[in-house]
């Protein structure tokens, strides 16, 4: 069972399962699955679809509920019902900034190894996906030619959500659980300055990293989303320049078999001539 099925990683997470012949239950409120996965209806705030999505599932890619700053009240009760259900295997998706116990998805991360024998935490760094996407990013940059962050200098691994997704794979069908948390990161750290400096090189347009104050990007976000989800977001940008995400890790290879993938390939497969 994939549980948000029709988004970055979860998407992905269930085309490559498909592709190696595993039979997917595809889980989200809007059940637009890839081909040949087994749509269901599932929503976290609605707790009367949990069984059927649930039903003949034995492992679990596991997203959390969108914007939801507290997510174990609402993740806990679902996960144990899954226990109940028959479900072996858990792997959650949470964020390298958040390690077991800390806030948000830090609370569903500690609580796990204690619902599953076979489980794993994947922690990724940001996803380079954030300026190709749909993200606040990319629209930024195809609209504007900004980048707008608090990050200053600060850089970060950014890691490719294909990276993630393989890694994904591996951890809910190999023959043992990682049974620990994994942080993912790309091949190298890039500043915000970086980012923008190769979507020009290779766009050809024009794209500027605009560095903000913490106060001024935590109150444009908070036109967006609620103010307490703002200062989160913004908090992390602020972490950002104090050099908490300028790390690699060896995880992508050591678990693929294959290095991770850099930014640039993906922004000259994905960018390129679309700005």
């Amino acid at each position: 069972m994939v549980l948000g099925a029709t988004g970055t990683t979860g998407g992905r997470v269930a085309a490559r399962l498909l592709a190696a012949g595993h039979e997917v239950k595809a889980a989200s409120r809007r059940a637009t699955p890839a081909e040949g996965a087994r749509a269901v209806r599932f929503d976290w705030y609605e707790p009367a679809t949990f069984a059927d999505a649930l039903d003949g599932a034995d492992s679990i890619y596991l997203v959390a509920p969108v914007g939801a700053l507290d997510p174990a009240p609402v993740m806990l009760p679902f996960l144990r019902q899954a226990r109940a259900a028959g479900v072996r295997r858990a792997v959650l998706l949470s964020s390298s900034a958040i390690p077991a116990g800390g806030p948000a998805m830090g609370q569903v991360h500690e609580a796990l190894p204690g619902l599953f024998g076979e489980w794993a935490v994947l922690r990724p760094s940001w996803f380079m996906q954030n300026f190709t996407g749909d993200h606040a990013h990319a629209r930024s940059i195809r609209e504007e030619g900004l980048l707008l962050s608090a990050t200053e200098d600060g850089r970060v691994g950014f890691v490719d959500a294909d990276d993630i997704a393989a890694v994904a794979v591996h951890a809910l069908t190999g023959d043992r659980a990682p049974n620990t948390d994994l942080v993912l990161t790309g091949p190298q750290t890039l500043s915000y300055d970086d980012i923008a400096a190769l979507v020009t090189e290779v766009t050809g347009r024009q794209v500027t990293h605009r560095r903000l104050t913490f106060a001024r990007l935590r109150d444009r976000l908070a036109a967006e989303v609620p103010p307490d989800f703002a200062e989160l977001l913004a908090g992390m940008d602020r972490a950002i320049a104090e050099g908490a995400e300028d790390r690699t890790t060896d995880t992508v290879q050591r678990v693929t078999g294959r290095p991770p993938r850099g930014f640039r390939a993906l922004a000259e497969r994905e960018l390129s001539g679309r700005l």
